[in-house]
């Protein structure tokens, strides 16, 4: 095959691409559903309790749901601060 034969292909230069626009949505928090219990010796689902109103934030344990184990904690922090009015 000569040059003149070959078939031609559309080249997209990186100027004629659309770019990747960024996620619309990312995570900000996460709740935990199962953690690791050292009592059970195993991921075990997890309930979440408020331990502390703090000025940052709530405070949470997440405790195992068969022997009430403390598997974590957890501080949902505001998002503008939250002022008390005496």
């Amino acid at each position: 095959m000569t040059p003149n034969n070959l078939p031609r292909f559309n080249r997209l230069s990186a100027a004629n691409t659309t770019p990747k626009t960024k996620q619309a949505g990312t995570y900000k928090e996460f709740d935990a559903t199962e953690l690791y219990c050292p009592r059970c010796k195993r991921p075990v689902p997890v309930r979440k309790r408020l331990l502390l109103v703090l000025p940052e934030g709530d405070k949470y344990i997440y405790l195992c749901a068969f022997c009430l184990e403390t598997v974590g904690t957890k501080i949902d922090r505001y998002v503008k601060p939250v002022s008390v009015i005496i």
